[in-house]
């Protein structure tokens, strides 16, 4: 038989897109299956230019978008491409975290194949699918246990929570017929669960692993701050101490460290963190997966509201939150009483708010990745326009790139193959066992 194989069909010189093919014998798995934040994809489709949701998978195939693999997609995501429809030949899919880079093209997915996520994960991509126009598809879900072992043949899959930016984010442990993979996801260890980082860490160094696939975001030039949640923290505690107005931030819906931190900064300012409808949503959807009071629920934990933006229609998941949510004149009366969390798409309320020139604005999000950025410019022009002070306060998702080299050197493997990553030549100085991917190449696992 031969020998067990990795092939990286994505996330190859790029950000995002992770999906690996792992084969055994007669067993083939993939881990994630996204979009990347590669420019290619704007080269083609861009604001309302889409694929065609008749023939989505033909479209993307058309310009390399998405990998050529037969026996993956479904009959109605295929429509007339020139990959025909086969019947599934993937035994498993993992999805390591909900992030859409690693979970957004599960809806092209054939339904039989089975799919492999967190209780927590599953939850929260209900939740998603919920309040968005994110779709992932009907699915055979296998929800899986922290640690517990996942046997598909020939292959064993041990699933790891790690620290992210995002809960209930994995690692894998991955061991075949000739040795074992470690495929860390995207992961940090600066935030609150960095201990899970670590005990991953030192599972993969422990297995001495014949192939390490390690994502490496922030490898490279990076002139982020390369601040901790704790930091963060001190920051926002900082900046409301001296403040006696509307305070706002914008953060990722998803990032509920980042809530948590923005909920105990404003309780600790005696203010009241004013979230959206569909923030508060997802924290009340996933809260039962938390212990007790662990995270912010609009109507259940004090010091956290909903913010009442209007509209002409609600949604029934948006109902829930109406009768004790916070209105506008309310808000802009006693501004100093609120951290109202704000997203990009909800700047037209700052005409109703009118908050105080000089009112500080906390960016908690990722800097921009060129001076281009056409949200970042957006969002400049709306702040200069009503005179906001800006203010970047962020504790990135990912390891830093010194980080990143220690972790190659502590972990051991044989092998290690940087992916998630537009600099793997950043890899190098972490020695000889470093070998940046080619895109849908082969590698044997063991030699």
């Amino acid at each position: 038989m031969a020998r067990p194989t990795v092939t990286f069909l994505g996330g190859v010189r790029e950000i995002g897109g992770n999906k690996i093919l792992i084969e055994d014998g007669p067993d083939r798995i993939l881990f994630d299956f996204g979009p990347s934040f590669s420019p290619r994809f704007e080269e083609y489709y861009v604001d309302y230019l889409q694929p065609r949701s008749t023939a989505p998978v033909k479209d993307l195939l058309e310009f390399g978008l998405i990998p050529r693999v037969e026996g993956l997609y479904s009959r109605e995501a295929l429509g007339d491409a020139d990959l025909a429809w086969r019947p599934p030949e993937i035994s498993g899919l993992f999805v390591s975290h909900a992030h859409a880079d690693h979970a957004g093209y599960l809806r092209y997915v054939d339904p039989e194949i089975p799919v492999h996520v967190g209780t927590g994960t599953k939850t929260l991509l209900d939740a998603i699918e919920g309040s968005t126009a994110m779709h992932y598809g009907d699915h055979a879900w296998r929800p899986f246990q922290d640690r517990v072992p996942i046997r598909i043949g020939h292959l064993e899959v041990v699933p790891y929570p790690v620290d992210h930016s995002i809960p209930f984010a994995y690692g894998f442990l991955v061991r075949t017929r000739e040795g074992t993979l470690v495929y860390t996801g995207d992961f940090r260890h600066h935030g609150p669960r960095a201990p899970d980082t670590h005990a991953f860490l030192e599972a993969a160094a422990a297995a001495s692993p014949a192939a390490l696939l390690i994502e490496g975001t922030r490898a490279g030039a990076d002139r982020r701050r390369n601040l901790s949640e704790e930091g963060v923290r001190a920051g926002v505690d900082g900046l409301l101490a001296d403040r006696s107005t509307l305070a706002l931030a914008c953060t990722y819906p998803r990032d509920v460290d980042r809530l948590t931190t923005l909920h105990r900064a404003a309780a600790e300012a005696d203010r009241t963190l004013v979230v959206s409808l569909r923030t508060a949503h997802l924290l009340a959807t996933i809260a039962p997966h938390f212990p007790a009071g662990a995270i912010p629920v609009p109507g259940t934990t004090d010091g956290v509201s909903v913010y009442g933006r209007k509209k002409k229609r609600y949604y029934n998941w948006e109902k829930p939150f109406l009768d004790d949510a916070i209105e506008s004149a309310e808000v802009a009366r006693h501004g100093a009483r609120y951290l109202l969390a704000l997203d990009l798409m909800n700047f037209p309320e700052l005409i109703d708010l009118r908050p105080p020139r000089g009112s500080p604005f906390v960016h908690s999000m990722s800097e921009p990745f060129s001076e281009d950025d056409v949200d970042d410019r957006v969002m400049h022009n709306w702040l200069d326009h009503f005179g906001l002070e800006f203010h970047q306060m962020h504790a990135s998702g990912h390891a830093s790139g010194p980080e990143l080299l220690e972790i190659v050197r502590s972990v051991g493997a044989r092998t290690v193959y940087p992916i998630h990553t537009e600099h793997p030549e950043a890899f190098d100085a972490a020695g000889a066992s470093v070998r940046p991917p080619e895109l849908a190449t082969r590698y044997a696992i063991g030699t």
